[in-house]
C-alpha cells in the first residue's frame, strides 16, 4: 500500500491542518476559511510558524499582507487580525486582545456562532487596509 502523499501547496497544508482537527475546531476553521474566500476570493492562504512545539504550524490568510491567523487552541479557535486595532468593528466581533496596540482577535468557543455578514465585512476591510 503506497504511503499517503505529503501536502505540497499552501492550500493543501491548510487542508491538512484543518483535517488534523477532527472536532469542532476543524469545522470552525473550515467555515471561517469558506467565509474568507467569499469575502476576498483571491485571498492567499498558507501555513506559517512551524516549530517543534507546533509542527503543523498556524493557518494564515493574506492579501497584500497578513489579514488574520487562525490558531486552534485547546478550548477555542483564535482569529487574530494583524491590523485589527485599525479596523472598524460595528458588530463587535472582536472579543480578545482588545488592549493590543495593533492587532485584535476573535475567540470562538465550541457552540459559538459568528455573524457571517459582519465577519466577511471585517475580512474585506482588512484587505482594503492592507491595499491602502
Amino acid at each position: 500500500m503506497p504511503a499517503e502523499a505529503e501536502p505540497e501547496t499552501p492550500s493543501e497544508l491548510v487542508d491538512a491542518r484543518i483535517a488534523d482537527l477532527d472536532d469542532w475546531r476543524g469545522r470552525t476553521l473550515s467555515r471561517i476559511r469558506g467565509l474568507t474566500k467569499q469575502a476576498v476570493p483571491d485571498v492567499v492562504e498558507e501555513i506559517k510558524w512551524r516549530k517543534p512545539s507546533n509542527p503543523s504550524g498556524v493557518p494564515v490568510w493574506s492579501h497584500e499582507g497578513i489579514l488574520f491567523t487562525g490558531e486552534p487552541w485547546k478550548g477555542k479557535v483564535k482569529l487574530t487580525f494583524a491590523k485589527g486595532a485599525s479596523l472598524e468593528d460595528p458588530a463587535g466581533l472582536f472579543n480578545a486582545s482588545l488592549e493590543a496596540r495593533v492587532s485584535r482577535a476573535i475567540d470562538l468557543h465550541e457552540g459559538d456562532d459568528i455573524d457571517e455578514g459582519a465577519f466577511k465585512a471585517l475580512v474585506r476591510a482588512a484587505a482594503e487596509l492592507n491595499a491602502s
